[in-house]
């Protein structure tokens, strides 16, 4: 390993700048403005995972935006790691609370990166996380250090619900079959508290439009006499929670896990300063369901929350108008034993049921995703702790996240292998919020890391 990690050290300004240029690339998969800059950082990814030594590298069209495919078989008798990342972004909207441009990377230091972070949208989710991967590998086998076979999937619709890697992963079985899958699109609790994600939220995501009169309604006129759509929807999106913030959906609640009061207990155990929570984020109290720590509302308990309401005039100076439309999306993190779909049907239902006559009410679903908890004593996950501790100097914490990657569940039906979630962010990093960055520090910590896991891995596979 010191070999590797000469190489790695003295690499290091190079592996920055090439990290630099491809956050320079506006890789948003969600708005087809983007689509020749979507398909030109797929270009990049295949480009570099070139020069570091891949095989059978290529850009994978799919119905959607494409997937980047590149493999490394040193010896079949030996295991296969097959790593996931994504190269598109979220949207940088608004850009006006940016204080530098999204795709003009530049590096502060801050309190909580006093090394410096990269400002750049997708620098944390999930371009800097995804490339630790892709230097590493160069490291390991530039030194001939590299001790397990490894494949690469980098995928361009993440952010966009991974549309069609169901469909790619099912026709490409065979070529992906591997012994664990290792992603890295999650964090860690603090620099100086290492912790390993073993348990993800599910996710069911929806759009809903309200309507109205057959137009705009000059609210002089007809004001007091005709329902308001905006006003309609926010009472209707008001009533989906009660006093206790607990979500009034019927059978919202059916098929949640309950969680053991050991857990929870253990759970709470994990460093997390309430006051330095609430400074960070600007808010003088916490709000969430009764009953919950805020470290188990973010984790192990299902939220429902609108993440964008609009209709009516929203330009300079006033329009008196009662509109005839209003819209918002809603999504709904969902945790272990829930499902997806059935919960869309549950909220589709529901919502429809509290729509007053004087409206017209459409649902329309997006997409959704299964939670999942990873096991804690296999050999993926322990060469996963190993590796930390080598690097970090003290073991890491299992830790649950709110977030949901619903392609753990995927991977586990389609290819039949567990994942593991070696994430180096942090929860302040502002990922898919302006001015998202990704600590120099946590950077250069996974770069250094990953050649780790496949030590410790190929090892415990023995």
């Amino acid at each position: 390993m010191k070999e590797v990690q000469e190489y790695l050290n003295n690499n290091k300004e190079r592996f920055l700048e090439e990290l630099l240029d491809f956050l320079r690339i506006p890789s948003v998969s969600a708005d087809p403005a983007f689509n020749h800059d979507v398909a030109k950082t797929a270009e990049f990814v295949k480009d570099k995972l070139i020069a570091a030594g891949a095989e059978n590298v290529e850009v994978c069209p799919t119905k959607g935006h494409p997937i980047v495919y590149g493999d490394k078989i040193i010896d079949p008798s030996l295991p296969t790691v097959l790593v996931y990342g994504h190269y598109d972004v979220q949207p940088p909207d608004p850009l006006d609370l940016w204080e530098s441009g999204p795709f003009e990377p530049v590096i502060k230091k801050t309190e909580t990166h006093p090394q410096g972070a990269i400002y750049a949208r997708g620098a944390c989710d999930d371009k800097g996380q995804a490339y630790m991967h892709i230097k590493a590998f160069e490291g390991m086998l530039a030194t001939q250090n590299l001790p397990c076979n490894i494949k690469f999937m980098i995928e361009g619709e993440e952010e966009v619900g991974s549309y069609h890697l169901g469909d790619f992963c099912r026709a490409n079985k065979e070529r992906l079959a591997c012994d664990v899958i290792l992603v890295s699109d999650t964090s860690i609790i603090a620099n100086d508290v290492p912790s390993i994600t073993t348990g993800l939220r599910g996710l069911s995501y929806i759009e809903v439009e309200v309507t109205g009169a057959n137009r705009d309604l000059h609210s002089g006129v007809y004001g007091g006499a005709v329902a308001n759509p905006i006003n309609v929807l926010s009472k209707m999106i008001a009533s989906l929670h009660d006093e206790n913030n607990h979500i009034t959906i019927p059978g919202f609640y059916d098929d949640v896990e309950v969680v053991s009061k050991e857990e929870r207990t253990a759970m709470n155990e994990a460093p997390f300063n309430l006051n330095h929570y609430k400074k960070d984020l600007d808010i003088d109290d916490i709000h969430g369901e009764k009953g919950f720590t805020t470290v188990e509302r973010t984790s192990i308990r299902p939220t429902l929350d609108c993440n964008g309401i609009w209709g009516g005039y929203i330009g300079e100076g006033a329009k008196t108008v009662l509109p005839s439309k209003a819209f918002a999306k809603i999504s709904m993190r969902l945790v272990p034993h829930q499902n997806s779909d059935k919960i869309t049907a549950l909220f589709q239902k529901h919502f429809e049921s509290i729509a007053p006559d004087s409206v017209r009410v459409v649902v329309k679903p997006h997409h959704g995703g299964e939670a999942a908890v990873t096991p804690t004593n296999t050999p993926e996950y322990l060469a996963a702790h190993k590796a930390m501790e080598a690097t970090f100097g003290k073991a890491p914490i299992p830790a649950r996240s709110g977030g949901s990657i619903p392609i753990v569940a995927l991977f586990e039906e389609v290819l039949e292998v567990k994942t593991v979630l070696m994430g180096f962010g942090l929860d302040s990093d502002a990922i898919h919020s302006p001015n998202e960055r990704f600590g120099l520090f946590n950077y250069y910590k996974g770069i250094e890391t990953i050649p780790y896991f496949y030590k410790y891995y190929a090892e415990l596979k023995k």
